[in-house]
C-alpha cells in the first residue's frame, strides 16, 4: 500500500509509519516540526520528509490511504486536498483497529499507569513465547519501535489513551479499539481542555467499559471508587477481575512480592507500580499465562522509559526521572521514592507543562500532592503558557494551589539546575517529573554534576 502520514512526527504516528515501512508499505509524510527522537528514528529508515511544512502536492490519487495525526488542524491543506480527492482518511487508532479487527484485542486504559501495565504485559508475553501485536506509548528496552503489526499474531495489546483521536474525530482514542479484554487502572481528572467537567471525563471510561462484548473481561483497580462504580453497572455476562496492591516487603531498597508462599524480589518499586503489576498479572491470566510463569518473567522487568526510571545512583543517592504530571501521578511517584528510601531526604522537581497543569482552574487539584517531598521545586516556562494561550501564572497562586508556602518556583531552567548543583547530595534522592523536558535539560549531564 501507498500511505501518506499527515503529522508524521508524532510519537505514535512516526512509530506506526516505521512499522508499516518494515512491512513493505510505501510511506511518505509531512509535519511542520519534527524533533528527536522522531527525527532521528524517521531518518534511520529513510522516512524523514525532505523539508518541514505542509504541501498539498504530496496528496495525489496514487495514495491508497492517508493517516491523520492529532497535531494537524482541520484546515490543514493536505487534509483538505485528501478530502477533495475522496481518499481514505484514517486516524492512527482507526488504522490500528482495521489491522486488528479479526484478532483478540486487549486494551489497557486509565488515567495513570497504562504505559507501565502495557509494558509489563509485553515483557511477560515475550518470556512466555506468545505471538502478539502491540501499540505502546513509550520506548521499551528490547523493542525497536512502539508498534508491531503482523499477519500471524492472534492477539493485539493496545495502550488505550483517552485523549482525542484526530482533529476531525473527537472521540477518545480508546473508544475505537473495541476491546475483548479491557483494564482500567483508575480515573483521575485530566485533559480539561477537552473534558472540562469531571463527570464528562468519567463518562468516557463508562463508554469504554460498555464496549466489552458478552463473555469479555474487565480487569480493574478496586481501590478506585469511580472505576468500581463502572464495573458494578456492567451486565452479568462480563467477567469482572478486580485487583489491589499485592502483599510485599521493602528491605534495603528492594521491594519483594509475596505470592503463593514465595518471595520474589523486584526491579521496580512503589505502591502504584505494584498495583500496575497486579493488573498486568490478571491480563496475562486472561491470555492463558499462569501466575508461576508471570512471576518468573516479571522479576526482571525494569520499567518503561521515563516511568520512575533510574538515571544514576551511588551508595547514598539516586536520581530518578518520571513522566508524572497530573496530581495523582505526582503524589504516587513521590510516595514511591519516599517509601523505598525512608532514610533519605527527597528533592522533588516538577515541570508544569501540560494544558491542565498550566491552567489556573486546574491548579487547585495539586493541593498536598508534593507534601512528602523534603524539598519541593516547580518549574514552568512562561513561553509555554503563552503558546497554549492561557492566562499568566503567578508565584502566589501556584504556592496556594500546592498548599506549600516553601515550594521553590523557577521560570528559568538554568537557574533551577544551578540551585540543584548547590545541594549537598549525601543521603538525598532527586526526582524530576515532567511530560516535557524542563526546557532541554540533559539529565545525564545533570547526574554527572550532582552524583
Amino acid at each position: 500500500m501507498n500511505i501518506h502520514f499527515i503529522a508524521i512526527g508524532g510519537s505514535a504516528m512516526h512509530n506506526l509509519a516505521i512499522a508499516l515501512h518494515k512491512k513493505g508499505y510505501i510511506i511518505s509524510g509531512s509535519d511542520d516540526e519534527i524533533v528527536d527522537p522522531s527525527r532521528q528514528n524517521l531518518s534511520k529508515y529513510g522516512l524523514l520528509p525532505e523539508k518541514e511544512g505542509w504541501d498539498e502536492n504530496r496528496i495525489h490519487t496514487d495514495l491508497e490511504a492517508v493517516i491523520l495525526g492529532m497535531h494537524a488542524r482541520k484546515d490543514n491543506p493536505e487534509l483538505i486536498k485528501a478530502q477533495q480527492l475522496g481518499l481514505k482518511i484514517f486516524s492512527y487508532p482507526e488504522f490500528l483497529y482495521e489491522h486488528a479487527k479479526n484478532k483478540t484485542r486487549v486494551v489497557i486504559g486509565g488515567s495513570h499507569g497504562k504505559t507501565t501495565i502495557t509494558a509489563m504485559i509485553l515483557h511477560v508475553l515475550n518470556h512466555a513465547g506468545l505471538d502478539y501485536d502491540y501499540m505502546v506509548g513509550a520506548k521499551l528496552d528490547g523493542f525497536d519501535i512502539m508498534v508491531k503489526l503482523s499477519d500471524s499474531a492472534p492477539i493485539m495489546i493496545f495502550e488505550g489513551d483517552e485523549y482525542l483521536t484526530s482533529p476531525i474525530d473527537r472521540r477518545p482514542k480508546f473508544h475505537l479499539y473495541k476491546p475483548h479484554i479491557a483494564l482500567i487502572s483508575g480515573i483521575a481528572w485530566d485533559h480539561i481542555n477537552v473534558f472540562p467537567i469531571f463527570d464528562n471525563y468519567i463518562e468516557q471510561f463508562r463508554i469504554f467499559a460498555e464496549m466489552i462484548p458478552d463473555g469479555g473481561s474487565l480487569v480493574y483497580c478496586s481501590l478506585d471508587g469511580e472505576v468500581t462504580k463502572i464495573a458494578a453497572n456492567l451486565g452479568p455476562k462480563i467477567n469482572l477481575r478486580p485487583y489491589q496492591i499485592p502483599e510485599h516487603t521493602i528491605s534495603d531498597g528492594i521491594t519483594s512480592i509475596k505470592y503463593s508462599d514465595k518471595i520474589t524480589p523486584m526491579e521496580i518499586f512503589g505502591k502504584h507500580n505494584l498495583l500496575n503489576l497486579n493488573g498486568a498479572r490478571l491480563i496475562c491470566n486472561e491470555l492463558g499465562i499462569q501466575d508461576k510463569i508471570f512471576f518468573e518473567a516479571i522479576k526482571s522487568y525494569k520499567g518503561a522509559s521515563n516511568r520512575l526510571e533510574l538515571v544514576c545512583k551511588n551508595s547514598n543517592s539516586s536520581f530518578f526521572k518520571d513522566f508524572a504530571h497530573s496530581p495523582s501521578k505526582l503524589k504516587a511517584t513521590i510516595e514511591a521514592v519516599k517509601d523505598q528510601y525512608p532514610e533519605r531526604a527527597l528533592v522533588a522537581c516538577m515541570e508544569l507543562h501540560t494544558f491542565s497543569s498550566l491552567n489556573q482552574k486546574f491548579l487547585s487539584l495539586y493541593k498536598d500532592s508534593m507534601d512528602r517531598a523534603d524539598i519541593a521545586i516547580l518549574y514552568y516556562n512562561p513561553h509555554t503558557v503563552e503558546m497554549k494561550k492561557l492566562p499568566t501564572l503567578n508565584t502566589t497562586d501556584i504556592k496556594k494551589a500546592f498548599g506549600r508556602s516553601n515550594v521553590r518556583i523557577f521560570t528559568d531552567s538554568d537557574l533551577m539546575i544551578k540551585e540543584l548543583t548547590k545541594i549537598r547530595w549525601k543521603e538525598k534522592n532527586l526526582l524530576m517529573m515532567s511530560s516535557g523536558n524542563f526546557n532541554g535539560v540533559d539529565f545525564k549531564e545533570l547526574a554527572k554534576m550532582i552524583i
